[in-house]
């Protein structure tokens, strides 16, 4: 598995010090998961897609994002910091999701004209 992951906020994330965290994805009722990402996409307009696909972490929260990222790639997380870093991981993917259907609602704009 790789060290590090890019995500679309961008962020570089590792969930290899993530203890059960691929089995835990792998449990989430996917197409319960897909109704509330339709919902929300059903919503999106063209302007706040536009922002949604900017949607970026401050520098500073950037870097402590970037630090527990190195620290996990060491396994030298206490029990608080892997608490934070699984948050800023599930906010994370939660968040590219959104991006993804705020690109494909930019895209389908487009073509429509």
């Amino acid at each position: 598995m790789p060290r590090a992951k890019s995500m679309s906020v961008p962020v570089h994330v590792s969930t290899r010090c993530l203890t059960g965290y691929n089995e835990a994805m792998k449990t989430l009722d996917a197409p319960v998961l897909d109704r509330l990402f339709d919902a929300v996409g059903r919503i999106l307009t063209p302007e706040v897609a536009r922002k949604l696909v900017k949607l970026r972490f401050d520098s500073k929260t950037q870097a402590h994002i970037d630090k527990l990222a190195r620290k996990c790639n060491e396994g030298e997380l206490s029990d608080k910091e892997l608490r934070e870093y699984e948050t800023y991981v599930h906010t994370i993917e939660f968040i590219a999701i959104l991006q993804a259907k705020a690109r494909a609602l930019l895209k389908q704009s487009a073509n429509a004209r």
